[in-house]
Formats: structure tokens, sequence, C-alpha cells
């Protein structure tokens, strides 16, 4: 006897999996009760989910400066949709919505005949509730319409009715919904279509959004305006058909006709900048890119979204001044890049990584190694002051020549003009190249390195005599990192731009703190700072002062070799920042480059229009101990009565003068160089005049 087995059919196959996904629902089937193994969502993760907006980068104030990602959804509340726009989608999407406990059976029944009669899937039985799952917890399981995805949307729809409200889940809903064109949500699409708030839709525009879920590809009004009215038309006779319209009402809308926004929607992205893009990769850094959806985090930087809007325009206009008076004014573009942070903790206020900001384009600011030139010099001082030289100590600034193998090296000052004997404050406040290199050699090259690398530099320097003039490549970041410790007494910092990260429920991710290494001691830091007063004050960066900037600020202009390269670096006791210009490419920018005019007014820029901070009292007073001296100011020995320039400098104890000054010993002609001015305190230049004067008419006439 043979029996013969008759092959099922389609339909056959389709009720076997009804049967198969009922009994699984209601029996509680141990892959489903784990949602598919994975671990189902708990009663808090689904009350607290929140539909991702790109995730949301905040100031060190919190205030609002840019997404992580470009999400084109802008989340609203149920209260904000108007009733018929809601109306509009339950009758198109799932008119039993408010009746079901989120499988709707009537529809999976109603499916499960027209699927029969069909021969194989042809409708589905989706209500919004699995909808809303689908876009949010389960979302990219399974592949679209498999069986297991389909369970896994039943399990996970019961679990969201019992932990959400209706109204919760419709709110859920319109925000999460794809409703084309690479838009999300009810807002969103109301923005793009319309260019108006989803509270500000007539009856026909909001049965355009509801049209969209079945094909936002088919049914968009920008590409398919018959379809999209025909489709328009459907969803008012529906809402007829619930009763939410009269047929009349729905005859009369389906005249009107549809008019679409000539714009797209895009979010606001004006915030986004190369310091955004930094936050982006410490992110995507610290949270091991790929292993969540950053999308729904908020990140707290240390960014002031003051300081970042001015740091960028600076960066921005001062490029295209430099640009013009370029001799490749009409070439490759003049780039820049600019870092400021709080020298007292690491933290960064403002980060400039080009001219213009391209999303994912090269960081010059942390990634571009030029030639600081002048800029670097302060190293060699701060090596200087920790081996026992002061400000006050003397070096000769004249012509020089070092032997380097075989070859001679033999530096020039900047116009080909010496100062003779010089102290170490005035070779500093006038960048003097030769006293420099003197200084280089008293100390050592490699002690300089080392002052450097300690200091926060991180890349390899070359022992070479040329380093002391800034002939070595460094970042933005490094040599701003490494002005720290001259402003806040001798402690390296390191740079923070993220502060914190969490999930939008508040569960914090990651977190970081401030940390500080002293490197310097405190009275080499402050006689430093004082020297570097001085170059702001009376020196190469007195450009600061004629731009309008007052208050207590140091500084360094730095230029390199054929002007390829200019700097400045600047700071107070709550802000250190240095902007750099120069190609890409390295080339001149022009002639009668130099730092002091052409970077420090883009400095000028930014600080006076990006920071306000007040400096804390006593911020830069000499540390208890010094010993105050009064000195003439251009041979830093022991001020007489007859010197006429003076002031006071603070020494560590026992290394302050002890000589009187050899130079202004009596009452001769005394002589004024116009070329230095006082740097701290003039005391009585005019008056020792008018004593020398009167003390010789005396003399003549015998008055008493």
């Amino acid at each position: 006897m043979h029996l013969r087995f008759r092959k099922p059919e389609k339909r056959e196959y389709i009720l076997a999996a009804i049967g198969i996904l009922i009994i699984a629902v209601y029996t509680g089937d141990a892959w489903l009760a784990t949602c598919g193994g994975e671990g189902c969502p708990t009663a808090a993760d689904i009350r607290s989910f929140h539909p991702d907006e790109g995730g949301r980068v905040l100031d060190r104030s919190g205030n609002f400066i840019s997404r992580l990602a470009v999400v084109r959804r802008v989340n609203v509340p149920l209260s904000a949709v108007p009733v018929p726009v809601r109306q509009a989608f339950v009758a198109t999407e799932d008119r039993r919505f408010y009746k079901h406990n989120g499988i709707d059976w009537y529809g999976l029944a109603r499916a499960v005949v027209r699927n029969i009669r069909a021969g194989g899937v042809r409708e589905g039985f989706s209500t919004i509730t699995m909808q809303v799952v689908r876009n949010t917890f389960a979302v990219r399981r399974y592949r679209g319409r498999s069986f297991r995805q389909k369970l896994l949307e039943m399990r996970l729809s019961r679990l969201l009715e019992r932990n959400l409200t209706k109204n919760q889940i419709l709110e859920l809903y319109l925000n999460v919904i794809y409703l084309g064109n690479g838009v999300y949500g009810v807002e969103a699409a109301s923005r793009d279509l319309f260019g108006k708030d989803v509270g500000q839709l007539t009856v026909p525009e909001g049965a355009v959004l509801a049209a969209l879920p079945k094909g936002p590809s088919t049914y968009t009004p920008r590409r398919s305006p018959r379809r999209a009215t025909a489709r328009r038309n459907l969803v008012l006779g529906l809402m007829a058909r619930e009763g939410y319209i009269t047929q009349t009402a729905a005859d009369e809308y389906a005249k009107t006709r549809l008019v679409v926004a000539k714009d797209e929607w895009r979010p606001d992205m004006s915030g986004d900048s190369y310091a955004i893009d930094a936050v982006r990769d410490v992110v995507d850094s610290v949270l091991k890119s790929g292993s969540r959806d950053v999308n729904d985090l908020t990140v707290y930087t240390t960014l002031d979204a003051k300081a970042q809007t001015a740091a960028d325009r600076a960066v921005r206009r001062q490029a295209a001044v430099i640009q013009q008076e370029s001799p490749s004014g009409h070439g490759p573009h003049v780039e820049g890049a600019m870092v400021a942070l709080d020298p007292r903790t690491g933290d960064i206020r403002a980060l400039v990584g080009g001219r213009t900001f391209e999303r994912g384009g090269f960081d010059r600011a942390l990634l571009a190694h030029r030639q600081p030139g002048s800029a670097f010099k302060p190293f060699v001082y701060a090596t200087a002051l920790a081996a026992g030289y002061t400000p006050a100590s003397e070096v000769d600034d004249v012509p020089i020549s070092v032997k380097i193998g075989k070859t001679v090296w033999s530096p020039r000052n900047y116009g080909g003009e010496y100062g003779g004997h010089v102290t170490f404050r005035r070779a500093l406040m006038r960048s003097e190249n030769a006293a420099t290199v003197r200084v280089s050699q008293l100390v050592g090259i490699p002690a300089v390195l080392a002052t450097a690398h300690r200091n926060g530099i991180q890349s390899e320097l070359p022992d070479v005599p040329s380093a002391a003039l800034g002939a070595l490549e460094v970042t933005p970041m490094e040599l701003v990192t490494a002005y720290a410790p001259f402003a806040n007494g001798g402690w390296r910092v390191t740079p923070r731009l993220v502060r914190r990260i969490q999930t939008a429920d508040g569960q914090i991710l990651w977190s970081s703190d401030n940390q500080r290494v002293r490197v310097m001691q405190p009275q080499d830091a402050y006689q430093l700072t004082s020297m570097l007063r001085a170059v702001v004050d009376y020196g190469t960066g007195n450009v600061i002062r004629d731009l309008g900037v007052d208050g207590p600020v140091a500084g360094k202009t730095g230029t390199t070799n054929d002007g390829t390269d200019v700097w400045f670096m600047g700071y107070t006791p709550t802000i250190v920042a240095g902007f750099w210009f120069g190609y890409d490419t390295p080339r001149s920018i022009g002639y009668n480059a130099s730092g002091g005019r052409l970077a420090a007014p883009a400095w000028a820029d930014f600080y006076s229009n990006g920071w306000d901070e007040p400096n804390p009292p006593g911020a830069w007073d000499p540390p208890a101990g010094m010993t105050p001296v009064v000195i003439d100011a251009r041979t830093g020995y022991l001020a007489t009565e007859w010197c006429p320039i003076t002031q006071r400098e603070y020494f560590k104890p026992g290394t302050e003068p002890t000589t009187p000054c050899p130079v202004h010993s009596g009452p001769p002609d005394i002589q004024l160089d116009s070329a230095f001015l006082p740097v701290e305190k003039v005391t009585g230049a005019v008056e020792k005049i008018g004593k020398g004067i009167g003390g010789l008419f005396k003399r003549i006439f015998k008055h008493p």
C-alpha cells in the first residue's frame, strides 16, 4: 500500500504560520519571552525612550551648540499636533487603535483572508503600536516581513501597551514614523513639505502626511503630485468613514490644490564646526565607535559658545585679510587655526581647524605640524630662569655664528638691527634672535627641548641650534597647551574637550576630570609671564594694545623664514589662545609678514568679542618670598638716582642684583632710549633730568 501526501497550498502555510504565531504569543515561548534572546526592554526603558534628533552638544553653560549627527527629526508633544492630523493617521493606519491591546486580531483575521485569496502575503496587519516597536526597540533585528520579526513586534507591542497610555504611544508614533525624503516625524515633515510647524497644518495638509507611511517615496508630493493628491483624498475619505469629518467636508477638502514648500527643510547645523567634529571624535573614541547608537546622547563639553563663534569669525576674517596681500592672492587659500583653553584647568574653550569648516576635514588645530618661529623662544628663557638666571640677566645681542658640523649657521635679527648688551627681558621683548641663541647656548638645547616637552609639547623636537628660534614643528594645540604653565603658576594641564556623556534619561556613560602636574616653579612662571607682558605692552606684540585690548595680557609673536608661518600666542589669567596662519603647502605669505602684524589682530578680535570672564583677584601677583628690587631697565643693575628709566623687578631670593648701575653713576648727559619704554614702573626720568639741570644752574650761579 502506497501513501500519497498532498503538497500543502500557500494558504495552508499562511494559516499554519498564523496559528503558530497566536500560540507563541500566548504560551510564553522562551525565545519570545526574551525578545529573541537579546533581552526585552524594561518598563523604565520603555517609559524613558526618546526618539533621537541627532544627539545634543552643549557648551560649558549648558547652551545648545550643535548635533552629533544630522537627523531630520524634531520631537513634539502630542498636544502640539492638531486633532485632525492625529485622526488622519489613526483612520489610515490603525482604525481600531484605541480598542486593541497592541495586536488587532480583527485586522489579523482580515489580512489572513485577503492573503489566502491572493495566494501569498499581500496585506500586513501592523498596528500603530507595532509600527512604533518596529522603529524603536525592534529596529533592524530581523529582515523586513520575516516571521521572526513579526513575532518580536507583537511581543514588544504588548509590553508597550502595558507601560504606556494610548496617547503616549501615539505621540511616539508621530515622532518616529518615516515620512520620506530623509524626514522622520510629523513636525519635520510639516516643515519640509509645507514650510511651517505641524500645529499650523490644515486638514488636507494633515491628510497628505497621513498618506505617506504606506509609501513615502511613492506618494511624496514633490515627485508625484498626482499620486499624492489621490492618496490624500483617500485619507480624507477614510476620515469621513470613521466620523472624524463629514463626507461633505471631505469632498470640499479634496478640491483643495496641493501646494508644497519650494525649499526642503534641514536641521539647523549652523553651530557645526571643527570643534564639534573634535567632540564627535571623542565620543566615538570613548564609547568604542559602533558599540551603540550615539544619536540619543547629550554631550557636555568645555566649549564656550560665544568664544567659539568669535574664534571662527576671527580666523575667517584675518585669513581673508592676509589673502588679499599675499602674492598668491588668487591661488590656494590662506588657512588658519586657533585653540583657546583655560590655563587653570585645560578645558578647551574654542577650537578652529581651518578657514572654512568642512565636516570630517583636516583639522589644522590638532593635526597640522608647523614651525612656531619666535613663538618658541619663551621655552628658552623659561629654561634659563629655572637654571638661576633672571629677567635682569645680561646677554650680548650682536651677530653670532654657530658651527654645526662642517657648516656655520649665522642667524640674523629681524630687520638686521642689534641691541648690544641687553637684559633677558629686553631680548625677549624685542624678539632678538642673536641674544636668544646665546641664551640657548648657555643652558643647552637639550634642556630647552626638555622644558617644552614637560610643558606639554608631545611632538619630537630636533636637537639642533636652530631649535632655539623655533625651527621645529608643533601643532597649535601643543603650543597653546605648553604656554598654560606660564599663565597658571607652573602647572601642566591636559586639554579637555568633553566633560561627560549621558543618555536621554540621564545615565552617565562617561566622564572626565581635570589633570594637572607641576612642571615649573611658580617664581619662574611669574618672571616669564612678566617678561611676556612686556612683549605685549612695549614689544613685538604691542599691536594688541593698539587694537584696544586692555588689562593684563602676556604673549609672543612668531614668524618663520620667508614669512611662511605667522603666529600669535596670547594669554591672561583665564584664557590661553594661539592663532596660526599660513598655506597648507608651505610658501611665503608675503613681504614683511610677521606674527605681530598678521596674527595678533585675530587674537585681539577674538578676545575683544568672544571673551569676558573676569580675572581672579591677585591672579598674577608675585609669589610669596620674592624680593622686589628697583633696577635700571636697560642694564639690569641696581638703579641709582641717575638712571633715566627704572622698573621694579621681582627676584627669587639670592638672585637679585647687588651692584649699582655702572652706566648711570653720576649726573652726566642723560640719554633716553626711545626704542625702549619702561616695563612696569617708570620712576621720574623727566624729574631726574630737571634735578640735573637745576644742580648745574646752582653751581654756575652759586644760588643757595
